[in-house]
């Protein structure tokens, strides 16, 4: 059997990182599947591979990881979260701060959107690669699954929208804004539609979604 073939959880869910070692071998993970996937693409990674470019065992990887699907969908949450990170901070991508409150909320939300998508578009390999491991199945392994609205992409969006208490209209509608983003992104990447088809309509569902 070969070591991309998923291994069984066990209906275990994945070792969460506690201590700051534990932190760093769980970012060189994510960052060796980075470089991999960007390089090969998600059919030529082998776990093997990446346990050995993070100069950690293969052991540790599953545990951190139980699939390579779920390690690449955590490779898309970890760029998600470091892209985040310079947009609120205003580095490193010439965008600026976020809003304040009186500003275009839904602007604002397509804006951080639309260049999300072509922050990842920039290494296609990598992008198709956690595409392609959305859509595999992997719940069994990995039961339990957050909403996708307490993500750091939800998060920064109710945010956005200035929503500390948020409602669950709120929620609701970072959720909708979260799954269009997706689609539009994965046909960006798959040239069923063009970038500033996207992006036209990114703005669009943005704008019917969060104005009163």
């Amino acid at each position: 059997m070969g070591d991309d073939v998923a291994r069984p959880a066990e209906g275990r869910q994945p070792a969460a990182p506690v201590s700051r070692g534990q932190i760093a071998r769980r970012v060189r993970i994510l960052r060796a599947a980075s470089e991999l996937g960007a390089r090969e693409g998600l059919a030529s990674v082998q776990m093997h591979d990446v346990a050995k470019e993070a100069g950690v065992a293969i052991a540790t990887l599953y545990r951190y990881f139980p699939s390579k699907p779920y390690l690449f969908m955590a490779v898309l949450e970890w760029h998600i979260e470091q892209y985040l990170g310079g947009h609120e901070s205003g580095q490193g991508n010439g965008r600026k701060n976020l809003a304040p409150a009186d500003a275009d909320a839904a602007a604002e939300v397509a804006e951080l959107l639309i260049t999300l998508s072509v922050k990842l578009l920039d290494s296609p390999l990598l992008a198709s690669a956690v595409a392609l491991s959305s859509f595999t199945e992997y719940a069994t392994a990995v039961p339990a699954r957050i909403d996708i609205v307490d993500s750091a992409l939800g998060q920064a969006i109710l945010r956005l929208l200035g929503a500390d208490e948020a409602s669950e209209t709120d929620r609701s509608r970072a959720r909708l804004l979260i799954y269009g983003w997706w689609g539009l992104f994965v046909a960006m990447l798959t040239e069923e539609i063009s970038t500033e088809e996207a992006e036209t309509n990114m703005r669009l569902a943005a704008r019917l979604l969060l104005t009163p």
